[in-house]
Formats: structure tokens, sequence, C-alpha cells
């Protein structure tokens, strides 16, 4: 046996290794219809009749909704488990892109997309709780890493296969085609997924309504490894969300000059360097645990550098090697974001995971939608002056990063101690 086990791990193995990754193509299925409309929105202006604010309220609400679902869903998860909880946001996500394809009014389409958010919000959170119920503590940051490269592998379906069957085939047969694969998805869950190996059950919890619910939430916010797990995922994953989510090809093509086709390659990049660093950071968070904090704020520093030497070129673009270089970096929020969760986790309980989970991915998706909308009335305020605009960003960096360093102390004090209590009750332990 490893010397990195500890008490009460589960094994891995081969059937680990099938069962965590049915619940990733759950996750890969959901960010395929959640980027779906990210290669849609020319198609989608024209089919709605909507002008460009109309337009931005479909990424704002599916945000909203899915940052708002967040804590509930965690609750949802260590409640019902993991099963469950996938299946029903199979069910909703898939229902909200086959409405989507069907959509004819702005309204309704609206609503579609808002149940695709919240079934969306309930796949990332079941996974992570997957992958801890079926692998080695140590194997989690690597696990969670890989588990967010495949969901940007969705990212690029959106960008490849879909874009060229809108062109090839038109709105309704694309989207509703598309829903075919949640189909499939769902079948498969309920076949073969199961929440955990048999003999490593999780402590049953006791549930007494909404009594349980805030003692839930409050001893996982008690934990400063949750809110410094918070605070990472809020400062390192929003600059790149908003990017991809809305505002990085107008940037790309209004303030610096590229055709859209460049534009779109450089949005590629994002996706690319994304899934690359996601296995560098897994591997080196598994290997050396002391670099989780130096990889999210040496992630947020290059971030901002570079964002601050575009905004600040002088003349009217920036070099295209310049971009090439943002784009780069910004492939690596997303690995960094992903390292809030490894500190959410050794802070947490198994029973009391789903909802650390929540509390921490609800940060950076806060964050996005709070500068989603920042962007957009700073445009609006200053005639369509992205430097102002994008300057917000630093503002929630600034924030994010006071907030890290004011807690990171403190949870590195309640894991050793976490630590050296395990390793006493493993030594205490009959053979």
């Amino acid at each position: 046996m490893s010397v990195h086990r500890l008490p009460g791990d589960p094994p891995g193995g081969r059937r680990a290794v099938a069962v965590w990754g049915l619940g990733v193509a759950v996750y890969f299925m959901a960010i395929t219809y959640r980027t779906s409309l990210g290669v849609a929105g020319l198609d989608a202006a024209e089919r709605f009749h909507i002008n460009a604010s109309a337009l931005s309220t479909f990424s704002i609400l599916q945000v909203l909704v899915y940052a708002g679902m967040q804590i509930p869903v965690g609750l949802m998860v260590d409640r019902l488990g993991t099963k469950k909880v996938l299946s029903l946001g199979v069910v909703l996500f898939t229902s909200g892109q086959f409405g989507f394809a069907l959509s004819h009014s702005y309204g309704l389409a609206l609503a579609s997309r808002a149940l695709l958010g919240c079934g969306d919000a309930m796949t990332f959170i079941s996974v992570l709780r997957l992958g801890s119920r079926w692998f080695p503590a140590r194997r989690g940051p690597l696990i969670a890493q890989v588990a967010a490269l495949f969901g940007m592998a969705g990212n690029l379906i959106s960008t490849l296969v879909i874009a060229q069957a809108l062109h090839s085939f038109g709105w309704t047969p694309t989207f509703a085609g598309s829903a075919i694969g949640g189909a499939v998805v769902l079948v498969l869950t309920l076949a073969f997924l199961k929440d955990h190996p048999e003999g490593y059950e999780p402590v049953p919890a006791t549930h007494s309504g909404a009594g349980f619910v805030r003692r839930q939430i409050a001893a996982a916010w008690r934990e400063p490894g949750t809110r410094l797990g918070m605070w990472v995922h809020f400062t390192t994953q929003f600059p790149a969300m908003v990017f991809l989510l809305l505002w990085g090809l107008p940037f790309l093509v209004e303030a610096e000059g590229l055709s859209r086709a460049s534009a779109g390659e450089l949005l590629t990049l994002v996706v690319l360097s994304n899934m690359a660093v996601g296995l560098v950071y897994g591997q080196v968070i598994a290997r050396h645990h002391a670099a989780r904090a130096p990889l999210a704020l040496g992630t947020v520093a290059a971030t901002a550098l570079l964002w601050g030497a575009v905004l600040a070129w002088p003349g009217d673009h920036a070099p295209l090697w310049l971009l090439i270089a943002l784009c780069a970096v910004l492939g690596a929020c997303g690995p960094a974001s992903m390292i809030g969760f490894d500190f959410a986790r050794p802070a947490n309980p198994p029973e009391r995971l789903g909802t650390a989970s929540g509390i921490v991915n609800m940060g950076g998706f806060t964050a996005s939608m709070t500068t989603l909308l920042a962007i957009g009335v700073l445009l609006d305020a200053t005639g369509g002056n992205y430097r102002i605009a994008f300057a917000s960003v630093f503002v929630l960096q600034a924030l994010g990063v006071t907030q890290v360093l004011r807690l990171r102390g403190r949870a590195h004090r309640r894991e050793r101690e976490r630590v050296v209590a395990s390793r006493v009750e493993a030594v205490h332990v009959p053979a």
C-alpha cells in the first residue's frame, strides 16, 4: 500500500476511472451546451430579432443562474448523492438545449438558457465529489484538473463542430441534434454510475430540514480553507471566463482591429492553453502541495501584467505577439481556479464536500457576472472605450488577492493540524 494513502482512502483503479469518466462525460456535455451560444451569437440575433444588449443577457443570465445554484447544488450532492444530482442535471440541461432548438421567441429562448444553466450548475460539483469518493486524496488535484481539461474539450466541440453544423444545417437541426448527446449520457448515468466503491460509504449525515442546511453551510464557511478556496477561485477564474463567454471577440475585433477569423483563432488558443496548463498544474500540485498558493498568485500576477501591457500599449492597437501572449496566459486562469477546490477539499469531511465545493465555485462565477456587467456599463458610459472598461478586471483582482493573503496563513495552520491528527489516528488504529 502506498505511504501516501490516508485512513479511509478509496483504492482508485480501473473501475474508479470508468465510473469517474462517466461523470466527466456528463460535464463535457454540459460545457458543450453552455458554450454553444458563443458560436451562435449572430444567428441568435437574427433569429430572435434582438440587439447586442439583449443578446448579452443570455450570457449574464446563464452565469447568474449558475452562480446562484452553487450552494443549493452542493447541499443536494451532500444529501442526495452524486448519481441523483448528475441525472437531474442531465435532464435539465438537455431539456434546455432542446428547448433552445425549438424556440422562436426571445422569452422562450431565455427561459431555455436558464434551464440549461440550472442543469449545468449540477455537474462540476458532482464530478468533484465523484472523484473524491473513488480516488485517494493525493490524486485529488490531478483528478480535478483532468476533469476541467475534458470540460474545455467541450468548448472546442462548440467552436469546431457546432459552428460548422450551424452553417451547414441551420439552427433547429443543430441544437436539437446536439441534444441527443445528453439523452445518451443520461441512459449511461442511470445504468452504470455509482456514488462510491463498495465498503467506502461516507458517514451518514443527520438531516433535519432548514436547521441542517444552516449548519452545513455554516460549518463549511467556518473553515478557513473553504473561504481561501472561494477567494482563489474568485480571483483567478473570471478574466478568462469573461473573455471567452462574451467580451473577447468584440475586444479583439473592435478595439484591436483583428478579423473575426483571427479573433476566433486567439479564442481557441485560450482553450488549448487551458488544457495544456491544466495538466501541468495538476501534476505539480499532486507532487508539491505547497505550490498551490504560489501558482494561483503567480497566475493572477501574470494575467494582470499582460492585461496592463495590452491596455496601456501606445497607439491604436497592441501588436499581435502581445495579444497571443495574453491569450496564452488567460488559458492558465481556469487551471489556477481549480486550486481553490484543493484548499477546500482537505478542510472538510466527505459528507460536507459538496457544500464546500459549491461555496468555492460560487466565487469565480460571481466575479465573472460582476465583470460582465461592469464592462458593459463602462462601455456604454465611455462610448465604447475598451481600455477603461477592461480596467475593471484589476479592481476585482486586487480585492481577491487581498483576501487570499489574509486567509492563507490561517488555512495552512488548520491544514497542518488536520494532517497531524490523521497521522496520530493512523498510528493508533489496530492492525
